[in-house]
């Protein structure tokens, strides 16, 4: 089951307007959720986020769009496909109305709430090994619509086919100043003795809502040095550690970029942490 615009339909039976503007000119945001046993985590910074976002889109934010009223809808489609006691990753999608060509015609918006299962209710740190490259064929631009969830994620795909022909487990992307911003589905964190690095939005990258969970938690650990900076790829190979982080697999530590391999013992530890606050409630 799915839920568009408040009705549960279906999966073999939803169909797309052909006139959408997600599908037409990726006039859509999106939210990656995960929800554990009925509990949507980190609820409060995803709502903020897509608030905010369709505020700078310039879309229409319906007076029914409450906290209370998503919250209850993610919910409704959790129940509906039978994940109410098990973890969930739910896809929230909001698009403008069809209607018009680069000008809509209207602002108002619709939407959609999609949910599969995940495996595990807590993260956990895979022993595999997880290499990475640096993606050089196409650049983010360093503005404020590279940091939204937009549908228009073309450098992810194409970072993502690149990574997969050539045996790496993930791609790290930079902006048009040749800075690191991000992998191809999360965060960067890079360490260097008791410095904890990570690019500020403003170079580009994405405003993650686990991001901004690690950004809190670090500023309490006296232990460590938070600097939102510039990282160049000089940098990398010089790291102790780096990791990528997203709501989903939380934090996925970096084993090796070209010659160079690293730990993740600050990793662990972070991961222990944001366990520990999930099963509190905070």
């Amino acid at each position: 089951m799915i839920n568009i615009n408040g009705n549960l339909v279906e999966v073999d039976k939803a169909s797309l307007e052909i006139g959408n503007r997600g599908y037409t000119y990726g006039d859509a945001l999106f939210e990656t959720i995960r929800v554990n046993a009925g509990k949507i985590l980190f609820w409060e910074d995803h709502y903020f986020r897509m608030m905010a976002s369709m505020r700078i889109l310039r879309m229409q934010i319906p007076l029914q769009f409450t906290p209370e009223f998503l919250e209850k809808e993610i919910l409704e489609i959790i129940n509906a496909n039978d994940l109410i006691n098990s973890s969930a990753r739910v896809k929230f999608m909001v698009n403008r109305v069809s209607g018009g060509f680069y000008t809509p015609i209207s602002n108002d918006v619709e939407y959609l709430i999609a949910a599969s299962s995940l495996d595990s209710g807590f993260y956990s740190i895979s022993a595999e090994p997880y290499e990475v490259v640096l993606y050089k064929d196409h650049y983010i631009a360093a503005d404020l619509l590279s940091t939204l969830k937009s549908n228009n994620k073309i450098v992810n795909v194409l970072g993502s086919i690149f990574a997969e022909e050539n045996n790496f487990d993930n791609s790290l992307l930079m902006n048009s100043n040749k800075m690191i911003i991000e992998a191809l589905n999360g965060n960067l964190f890079l360490v260097k003795n008791n410095v904890i690095k990570t690019p500020p939005v403003f170079d580009g990258c994405l405003k993650g809502v686990l991001r901004t969970q690690l950004l809190r938690i670090l500023k309490e650990l006296p232990d460590y040095q938070l600097e939102e900076a510039s990282i160049s790829p000089f940098e990398l190979q010089k790291a102790d550690e780096l990791f990528i982080t997203n709501v989903i697999i939380g934090i996925q530590p970096i084993s090796k970029f070209r010659k160079k391999e690293y730990d993740h013992k600050v990793s662990k530890r972070l991961l222990g942490i944001l366990n520990t606050k999930i099963r509190l409630g905070n």
